[in-house]
C-alpha cells in the first residue's frame, strides 16, 4: 500500500509537468521511490546515428564514461541500441535477457562495460514514432534487481511509455536523409575491417561475433555449422593478421575513429 501511495504522488507530478524541461528528472525520481537504483540515463537511438543523450544524472567523471565515450562508438554493440533498432518488444528489459548468448565473455564486455562497475541495468524501451525509440536506463552498482522489483517496474510501465512519448514526441520527427541502408555509421565501421580483405559472410562474422554471438548461436543465425564459423573465424584472424577477438575489438574501434559520424539535430 505504501508504495502505491508513493507512485500515485509520483504519478501526478508527471502529469502535471509533462512536455516541460523537468519531466525526465521527475520521471526518474518517480521510479526511485518504488525501487532503488543508483543512476539513469535516457538515450535516443534513430536508425544507427549517434544516440542522443536525453538525459542523465552521472556526476561529471561517470558521465564520461557512461555517455561520451558510449557515444564515440562503442554504442554500436550495445544490446540495448541493437534492442531499440531491432525489433525486440517495447517494455522493461533487463539487459541480460536481449544480450547475446555470449554477451558477458565478449570484448565488448570486457573492454567498455565492465569498466562502468554496474551489478545490473533495466531498460525501459519506448517506440516514441516511426523514426524514434528511446531507452530510459535504470542502474545499479552493487546488486541485482529482484523479480518482485521487476513485477513492479513492469506494473508502472504504462505510465512511463506515455510520459516518455508524449514528451519526446517532437524529438527527431524527421530522420536524416543519410541514414539510409547503405550509408550508416555501422555499415561503414565494419566495412572499414579488412576493406578489400574479408569476404561479405566474412564481415557478418565478425559483426555477430563482436556483438557477443557464440559460434553455434552464430551459426543458427547465418545458417551454417559452427564448425564453418570457426573456419571462418581463423581466416578473418589470418587475414587480419590478428590473432584474439581482443584484438579484433580494437581493429573495430580504430574502424569507429576513422569513420565519419552521422549525427541528429
Amino acid at each position: 500500500m505504501e508504495i502505491l501511495i508513493s507512485w500515485n504522488t509520483q504519478t501526478a507530478q508527471i502529469i502535471d509537468n509533462l512536455e516541460s524541461d523537468t519531466l525526465p528528472e521527475i520521471l526518474s525520481k518517480a521510479l526511485q521511490s518504488i525501487v532503488e537504483f543508483d543512476f539513469t540515463v535516457v538515450f535516443g537511438y534513430v536508425g544507427n546515428a549517434r544516440p542522443l543523450a536525453l538525459y542523465d544524472d552521472f556526476s561529471p567523471d561517470r558521465r564520461v564514461m557512461h555517455v561520451d565515450d558510449y557515444q564515440e562508438g562503442p554504442y554500436l554493440l550495445d544490446p540495448f541500441y541493437l534492442a531499440a533498432t531491432g525489433d525486440v518488444e517495447a517494455g522493461p528489459w533487463r539487459l541480460k535477457e536481449i544480450a547475446p548468448d555470449r554477451f558477458y565473455q565478449g570484448e565488448y564486455f570486457r573492454n567498455y562495460y565492465a569498466r562502468t562497475g554496474l551489478a545490473e541495468e533495466v531498460g525501459f524501451l519506448v517506440d516514441v514514432h516511426e523514426n524514434l525509440t528511446i531507452v530510459v536506463s535504470l542502474m545499479r552498482k552493487t546488486r541485482k534487481f529482484s523479480k518482485s522489483e521487476m513485477k513492479t517496474l513492469k506494473a508502472v510501465w504504462p505510465v512511463i511509455n506515455a510520459a516518455c512519448r508524449r514528451h519526446w514526441r517532437d524529438t527527431a520527427i524527421e530522420a536524416p536523409d543519410q541514414l539510409s541502408p547503405a550509408d550508416t555509421n555501422i555499415e561503414r565501421a565494419f566495412l572499414k575491417i579488412g576493406e578489400g580483405v574479408l569476404t561479405p559472410r566474412e564481415r557478418e562474422v565478425v559483426e555477430l561475433t563482436l556483438r557477443g554471438h557464440s559460434a553455434d548461436a552464430l551459426g543458427k543465425l547465418l545458417g551454417i555449422s559452427s564448425g564453418t564459423v570457426r573456419i571462418h573465424r581463423r581466416n578473418i584472424y589470418a587475414k587480419l593478421r590478428i590473432s584474439s577477438q581482443g584484438e579484433l575489438f580494437s581493429t573495430f574501434i580504430s574502424a569507429i575513429a576513422d569513420t565519419p559520424r552521422t549525427s541528429v539535430i
